[in-house]
């Protein structure tokens, strides 16, 4: 049975006057302790894009209040970051859903609600799409249709911020885990994720060169576009924000695949 948290266990941070962030205690596979976070963008129209949607806590809709309260995008970063979009879906209904190829079917398939993803990346389409001018003029976008997850990658280029799910981790997550009651280091399946996703030493490098591709040639090439971008912080859905130096950082773990 998979180990929850109370609602309580939320920690909501305003990294900026645009940006803020709702981190929460995450166990991938209910053993290692990942943490999950959604990001909330306000975007120049004042509307508001979602990015990795966690639960709808009472805090949570606190959060998107003190932003505006106009919810205009839900983005779905990836085939694993979509657990949340049925709720936030019925709660603020004229918002636009964003996601990847193969999302809804896999939705579908799980028994999800039926929600439909008005934007879709595809590999096709992935360099001809263009995102709405609200959202288009504000973000760098790359989908890595080469990654197992499909990622989608978004540079909020007035903050130079890096949003992104499963591409860069940052372990452990504190954060994530300061108000839960457990030691965000504990476990041995936690140590294990530690040791390899972490933003120092090797171990992540070579996550991301023999696990993370399905298709290495695609996920070099999307990871070149995303090294010449100018970002300075990132904002990863599992460990700590990289509040600067996150460029650097970028290019060390995806070294190898740079090099293709």
């Amino acid at each position: 049975m998979a180990k929850t948290f109370p609602e309580s266990s939320m920690v909501i941070r305003a990294i900026s006057p645009n940006i803020t962030t709702l981190s929460v205690p995450f166990l991938r596979f209910n053993k290692a302790k990942f943490g999950g976070r959604a990001t909330i963008v306000k975007l120049p129209t004042g509307g508001l894009a979602v990015f990795s949607p966690v639960g709808l806590t009472n805090d949570a809709k606190s959060a998107v209040e003190n932003m505006g309260g106009r919810v205009s995008y839900l983005i779905a970063s990836d085939i694993e970051h979509h657990m949340n979009l049925g709720p936030w879906k019925q709660e603020y209904a004229s918002a636009t859903v964003i996601g990847p190829e193969g999302l809804y079917e896999k939705r579908k398939a799980q028994g999800n609600e039926d929600v439909p993803i008005d934007i879709t990346y595809t590999k096709e389409n992935k360099h001809s799409l263009k995102l709405p001018d609200e959202l288009g003029s504000v973000f760098d976008v790359e989908y890595f249709d080469g990654h197992q997850n499909k990622e989608l990658v978004f540079n909020y280029k007035p903050e130079r911020t890096m949003i992104q799910a499963d591409l860069v981790f940052n372990l452990p997550c504190y954060e994530q885990f300061s108000k839960s009651g457990m030691d965000a280091t504990s476990g041995i399946w936690t140590k294990i994720a530690h040791h390899f996703l972490n933003i120092h030493g090797k171990g992540q490098q070579r996550f991301h060169w023999y696990v993370s591709p399905a298709n290495k040639p695609s996920f070099a090439e999307s990871a070149k576009v995303v090294a010449g971008w100018e970002f300075d912080r990132i904002i990863p859905c599992h460990g700590e924000v990289i509040e600067n130096g996150g460029n650097d950082v970028f290019r060390r773990i995806f070294a190898w695949n740079l090099k293709v």
